[in-house]
């Protein structure tokens, strides 16, 4: 039984709603979705690069679109005109569409189609408010003090 119950977590939390479903999503296994399969690698302390494998597909075929956070790769071979008989046909041009969660902070620069690999190029870009930042520290500043009427009192 690999289910998880995370409703007690929504009882309790405010704006987490999207991890929840990330959660819940991932804890599922999608067992169908290994078609075409796909590495992702760090090519670098904030950079990524996404490569699957496109046999078959031609720059047309495939469409590459970030919507709402989500990477989405989709292809359509297009109808073959020839009349062949194959005896075997191990290459499969089945229509596909893999779909990545993506974080707030990493963006999609580039994607380029080599030898029937798809690659697509992905940074984090953190803004600035979000990195972190070191708060000077100040001394304090003695306790003035105040005269009144002759006599001296501390603040």
């Amino acid at each position: 039984m690999n289910a998880f119950d995370f409703s007690p977590l929504f009882r309790s939390t405010i704006g987490f709603d999207r991890l929840m479903r990330l959660a819940d999503a991932a804890t599922r296994g999608d067992t169908s979705a290994t078609y075409p399969p796909y590495n992702i690698e760090k090519t670098g302390e904030d950079s990524y690069r996404l490569t699957m494998a496109v046999a078959g597909f031609g720059q047309e075929d495939l469409d590459v679109r970030v919507q709402e956070n989500a990477l989405l790769i989709s292809g359509k071979a297009k109808t073959e005109e020839d009349n062949a008989i194959y005896l075997h046909r191990g290459i499969a041009r089945r229509a596909f569409e893999r779909r990545f969660q993506l974080a707030d902070t990493i963006k999609v620069v580039g994607a380029s189609l080599d030898n029937g690999l798809l690659h697509v190029a992905l940074v984090r870009e953190v803004p600035e408010a979000l990195k972190p930042r070191t708060i000077p520290i100040t001394t304090a500043t003695p306790a003035q003090v105040i005269e009144h009427e002759g006599e001296k009192k501390a603040a």
